[in-house]
């Protein structure tokens, strides 16, 4: 996975701290508030700021999200080929990405609590969904991440600049749902237009 991570970081850039980021200033898609949680002051000047964000090296943010954002949350337990989509959305999104997980197992007819965290009965229930559906469940994980997105710019105009580019084509979001489905389920831009007509 760490060549996975190491290209979540690429994907992530460097320091950003964008007003309409819930996430608030980032380095590398390590928050803020993650560095707080984490007790990192990589200053050294006893408090956990903007200034150790901006400190944050690209080798710490791999070790980072393999440690918090893999392992411990137990991705490495679903069906190996489900494991870099998930953990890619758990780096952008936490529990969201568990939570679109639980609540595709269950439209696969493989119910569990939608509760974004992965327990015993979430794994096998995903060993179970994809034992069923080997060649779906992925493109089907990485169309559900882009509902995701999609439903969550709807709701909230000041998250579509994420999901459509100022010409009107597909944003990040929506561009880094795709990249873990096949060609074949991207959606074409006339079909991505289309869906985002209705925003301003």
């Amino acid at each position: 996975m760490r060549q996975i991570a190491e290209e979540i970081v690429s994907r992530e850039g460097g320091y950003v701290n964008d007003p309409d980021d819930p996430g608030g200033a980032t380095n590398f898609g390590v928050t803020l508030g993650t560095l707080v949680g984490l007790g990192m002051d990589l200053t050294g000047d006893g408090r956990v700021t903007e200034a150790d964000v901006r400190a944050l090296s690209r080798e710490q943010a791999v070790a980072i999200f393999l440690e918090h954002y893999f392992r411990r949350p137990g991705i490495g337990g679903l069906p190996e080929p489900l494991q870099a989509s998930v953990f890619d959305m758990y780096v952008n999104a936490g529990t969201h990405a568990v939570r679109i997980l639980q609540r595709l197992l269950g439209q696969m007819g493989v119910p569990v609590a939608v509760d974004g965290r992965i327990g015993p009965k979430t794994l096998a229930a995903a060993a179970r969904a994809y034992a069923a559906a080997p060649a779906h469940m992925v493109d089907a994980y990485g169309i559900a991440r882009r509902n995701y997105y999609l439903a969550l710019a709807d709701q909230r105009p000041a998250s579509r600049k994420y999901a459509r580019t100022r010409d009107g084509g597909k944003g990040g979001w929506i561009r880094r749902a795709e990249t873990f489905m096949a060609p074949r389920y991207h959606l074409s831009d006339a079909e991505f237009r289309a869906r985002v007509a209705s925003w301003a």
